[in-house]
């Protein structure tokens, strides 16, 4: 969770600060990603979605990510946490919740509820400092 939150502080300031990082079965880092959805005006361009397509183009041979894990600072939105399920992403490694549209537990279960793949989730990893990072962005928008 440590380098996912390095990579967040380098989003771009119009962006909500999430940093995302797969890690292959051997801990090997694949592919990191930022929320750049402002900055390139792409709806898809949450950090999620940007770490799966370099942990992708990583491995070369395959658009699987079994056993490979996906660490975000904020809970999955529907679209991201279904793009990880589709990958068929092996666990989900979370920071912060996100109460109106996290799609891990908080409003929705994706991963849990899906009748096709699922993935081990853990939510809650440095809570505080990932709060703090996403307060702190929309306290600065004030």
């Amino acid at each position: 969770m440590r380098r996912a939150l390095s990579i967040a502080y380098s989003t771009p300031r119009a962006d909500v600060p999430v940093g995302a990082v797969v890690y292959g079965p051997d801990g090997r880092e694949l592919g990191v990603g930022t929320n750049r959805r402002e900055a390139d005006r792409d709806p898809t361009g949450h950090a999620e979605i940007a770490a799966l397509r370099a942990a992708v183009d990583a491995l070369g041979d395959s658009w699987r990510l079994e056993r490979c894990t996906l660490v975000v600072t904020l809970e999955p939105c529907a679209m991201c946490a279904g793009a990880a399920l589709g990958a068929r992403i092996g666990k989900i490694v979370y920071g912060a919740s996100e109460p109106k549209t996290g799609a891990c537990g908080s409003v929705w279960d994706l991963p849990r509820e899906t009748p096709l793949h699922k993935a081990e989730v853990f939510g809650g990893v440095l809570r505080d400092e990932c709060e703090a990072l996403v307060r702190g962005f929309f306290e600065n928008l004030r």
